[in-house]
């Protein structure tokens, strides 16, 4: 699929989806086609927000999020972090770009942590980009733990941006903070970041030499592979299915492993079949996920400290998702002012879609669970 037509099919799915709301939360004229950190794209957060919606519904804590949220069930508000990315291209106050004109407060603090987290390639600025906080990309190349190095992370990075919310929560940092960062802002990061931290290619990355080698960036000078936005994820042919490529490895784990967890397909549907497929689909899961506890998934610990162990949890499967396949064609490519690592990475053998529809299942699973515990503690 190109980027026209993937650009397209989003921008079709969050139309219909801000019609249909209940609620008409936002007015949509105009969105763009946005990157790197859509971490498992709309689907993936619904679903982890619906989880938290309703394993806190009756309880007090849930009234604390409706009145921050005027309203807003974590399940939308799940995916306003990445909705805002369309106001990089058409800054907030175009007509054209993406409103929440029902919501006119939450708008307007919208509009300032915007302003004061603006879009940056340069990962050396003095001013936090907004897109930062979505992400670390730790080294996958050898077992690292999140602490265990600098290369790849940021002192804004998802896994200090979940404490930071949850210190704004708490009252611990005030909400005229330089980030500004309200206790509203900060629930709406926290319902995105718990999804984004929660997906291999959001904690970790592959880093290469110039001659397309994988190599450890703490100890040479390397080329980044985006979280897997500059690579193309190549699957092998089975009985059942033709060879597939993929145009982005870290897009294959954003929406076709979730596609394929929720309806038993990693392609697209018509766009006329969305609702009528997608809808009972996600209901099905999402009641499966509420009424059977996941493994492993209590975390310990003052919750400010939840961000790293999950980071350090899942860096072992984002390792895995890279050594199950080979990279070939790595290059060096130069946009914007900045250099990375191009190139494929093909499946060793088959079973990348199974494995990864399962590792997606449990994390989805687990994220929905641990955002309710989290907000149940910090509220």
């Amino acid at each position: 699929m190109n980027c026209r037509r993937a650009c397209a099919k989003r921008l079709l799915c969050v139309i219909r989806r801000l019609v249909q709301a209940p609620l008409q939360l936002a007015t949509l004229l105009f969105i763009a086609c946005v990157s790197s950190s859509l971490a498992y794209g709309p689907l993936g957060h619904e679903i982890v927000g619906a989880i938290a919606d309703r394993k806190l519904a009756g309880t007090p804590t849930a009234e604390k999020i409706k009145v921050l949220l005027d309203g807003i069930s974590l399940e939308r508000a799940s995916l306003i972090a990445d909705d805002i990315k369309s106001w990089d291209k058409r800054e907030p106050d175009d007509a054209r770009g993406i409103h929440f004109r029902d919501h006119p407060k939450i708008e307007q603090q919208l509009h300032d942590f915007w302003n004061a987290n603006p879009p940056s390639p340069d990962a050396s600025d003095a001013t936090p980009s907004h897109h930062w906080m979505h992400y670390t990309d730790v080294p996958v190349l050898n077992a690292e733990r999140y602490g265990d190095g600098k290369a790849g992370r940021g002192n804004w990075d998802v896994v200090h941006t979940i404490p930071y919310c949850i210190g704004v929560l708490r009252g611990d940092i005030a909400e005229d903070n330089p980030r500004k960062i309200t206790k509203t802002i900060a629930l709406i990061l926290l319902v995105h970041c718990v999804g984004d931290i929660h997906q291999p290619l959001h904690v970790g990355a592959e880093y290469f030499n110039e001659t397309g080698e994988p190599i450890d960036p703490a100890h040479a000078i390397s080329l980044g592979d985006e979280g897997g936005n500059s690579l193309s994820l190549v699957q092998n042919a089975t009985p059942n299915r033709p060879r597939h490529y993929y145009h982005s490895f870290h897009a294959y784990w954003d929406l076709d492993a979730v596609r394929n967890l929720t309806i038993g397909t990693p392609d697209e549907v018509p766009k006329e079949q969305h609702q009528s497929v997608y809808a009972p689909a996600k209901e099905k899961l999402v009641a499966n996920f509420i009424a059977n506890e996941p493994k492993n998934w209590a975390t310990s610990g003052d919750p400010k400290t939840w961000a790293e162990q999950w980071a350090n949890e899942i860096l072992p499967i984002a390792r895995e998702a890279h050594t199950r396949v080979r990279f070939q064609h790595v290059h060096r490519e130069e946009k914007d002012g900045r250099a990375f690592a191009k190139g494929e990475a093909h499946e060793i053998g088959t079973g990348y879609l199974d494995w990864s529809t399962q590792v997606v299942g449990d994390e989805l699973h687990k994220a929905g669970w641990r955002l309710a515990e989290l907000l149940q503690k910090v509220l």
